[in-house]
C-alpha cells in the first residue's frame, strides 16, 4: 500500500523551535503505537494510525554536534559563534558536527518505517539516493563515499572528494526524525569554522559553486519531493 506523507514547507526557522517540533511528531506517534500495542486485539503495523511527515525548511546560522561526535571539531568557541550570529546545540541524532543555514535545503522526515522497512542501513541509503537523482537533473553525479553518510561529488578521486549533502537521524521505535541537509546557494565559509562531520581533508561544495549560478530553491524542493515520492514510492498531501 502507497504511503501518505502530510509535506509542510515551514520557510525559514530557528533551529530549536523546529528542533521541538519533531520531538512532538514522533512523540504523537510514539505514544499511538504504544496504545496500539496494549490493545487487547493485536494490530499489524501497517494497520497502526501513525502519521507521516515530511519537513522542508532553511534555518538560521547554527552549528549542530550529534550525539557521537566530539567538541573540539568546533573550530571556533560559543562566545565566537554567538558574535558571528551563529547558534551552537548538542542534539540527539547521529553523526558529528554540521551546519545549517540560508541558502540550505534541510529536510526532516518524520517516517514510521514499520510500514515501509524497518532497516536503519535502507532508509540512509534511500535517502541519498533521492538526492543523488536529483543532482542527476542538474547534470551532476553524486555518490556514496564507503562508511560516511550522506552525498559526495568524486569521492573516489583523493584531494577532489567534497560534500553536498549531510545526513544524520534519530529513530525510536522505528519512528524517525532529523534527516538531510543540501547545500544549495549556501554561505561556504561557515564551514571554514568546523571540522564538518569529523572528516578531515575533505571539501564542502554546492549546487551554485559546482554549477557556477544562483540555483531556485522552490525548482530544488520541487525535483527532492518528486525523487522522494519515486525511491520511497509514497506521496504527499498538504496540511
Amino acid at each position: 500500500m502507497q504511503q501518505q506523507i502530510e509535506f509542510q514547507d515551514l520557510g525559514l526557522r530557528r533551529y530549536q523551535e523546529v528542533w521541538d517540533y519533531q520531538e512532538s511528531l514522533l512523540k504523537e506517534n510514539a505514544t499511538i503505537k504504544t496504545t496500539c500495542r496494549q490493545s487487547a486485539e493485536p494490530i499489524l503495523p501497517e494497520m497502526v494510525p501513525t502519521h507521516h511527515h515530511l519537513l522542508f525548511l532553511e534555518h538560521n546560522p547554527v552549528y549542530t554536534l550529534g550525539k557521537s561526535g566530539k567538541y573540539e571539531h568546533l573550530l571556533i568557541n560559543e562566545k565566537d559563534c554567538a558574535e558571528r550570529g551563529i547558534e551552537y546545540f548538542h542534539i540527539n541524532r547521529g553523526g558529528d558536527i554540521t551546519f545549517h543555514g540560508p541558502g540550505q535545503l534541510v529536510g526532516y522526515p518524520i517516517l514510521d518505517l514499520e510500514k515501509f522497512k524497518p532497516d536503519l542501513g535502507w532508509f540512509l541509503r534511500s535517502l541519498e539516493e533521492v538526492i543523488i537523482l536529483t543532482l542527476a537533473e542538474y547534470g551532476i553525479k553524486g555518490d556514496r563515499s564507503p562508511g560516511e553518510t550522506g552525498v559526495w561529488l568524486d569521492p573516489q578521486i583523493p584531494g577532489k572528494e567534497r560534500k553536498i549533502c549531510a545526513m544524520g537521524i534519530k529513530c525510536s521505535r522505528w519512528i524517525t526524525m532529523h534527516g538531510f541537509a543540501i547545500n544549495i546557494n549556501t554561505d561556504l565559509n561557515y564551514f571554514n569554522f568546523i571540522l564538518p562531520c569529523g572528516i578531515q581533508n575533505k571539501q564542502v561544495t554546492s549546487l551554485a559553486k559546482e554549477l557556477g549560478r544562483e540555483i531556485s530553491m522552490e525548482e530544488v524542493k520541487y525535483k527532492v519531493k518528486k525523487n522522494f515520492e519515486k525511491v520511497f514510492d509514497c506521496a504527499f498531501y498538504n496540511r
